[in-house]
């Protein structure tokens, strides 16, 4: 009886562990979209973005009156505002992996963002570094060291002005 279990026991391991390998690996992402191999500071792969501006027109963000937080409200309406920019850069919620986002643009044509704080500060730093005139890849490399993390939310806790 004993053998038998031990057996049984086995299969079953044995089992798990062949089906671990055979997991299909995470899909490849379109050209369109550059997976990056950069190393941020924490050591993981920096998420999904495009390259470049998109070659089409996009998608609206979802509009800000459908949230009642005022910050999410003044990040939707950034985020209509910039969302080329936001199309080239990543998003450290990885949503890339648990929502299939091609960029940090995807989070406000849906309503992820609007129950996301990283999402909303990386909008917010792009709203503001865009503002001074940076660049779309140097945004990137902003939100890539962390500084979205610096962004003082405190000031789009009232309605930004219409501009």
């Amino acid at each position: 009886m004993r053998g038998i279990r031990n057996i049984l026991v086995s299969a079953v391991f044995l089992g798990l562990a062949l089906g671990l390998a055979l997991l299909p690996q995470t899909a490849s992402s379109s050209s369109s979209t550059a997976m990056s191999m950069e190393q941020s500071g924490s050591d993981e792969a920096v998420p999904a973005y495009h390259a470049q501006s998109p070659q089409g027109a996009l998608p609206a963000t979802m509009s800000p009156e459908l949230f009642s937080d005022p910050i999410v409200q003044n990040a939707y309406a950034v985020a209509a505002k910039i969302k080329k920019t936001l199309y080239q850069e990543p998003c450290y919620c990885h949503c890339d992996r648990s929502q299939g986002h091609g960029s940090l643009f995807d989070c406000f044509a849906s309503q992820h963002g609007s129950g996301c704080n990283i999402c909303i500060y990386e909008d917010l730093y792009t709203y503001e570094q865009s503002r001074k005139g940076k660049t779309a890849a140097q945004i990137r490399a902003g939100i890539i060291k962390g500084e979205w993390q610096t962004v003082d939310a405190t000031k789009y806790q009232q309605p930004l002005p219409a501009k």
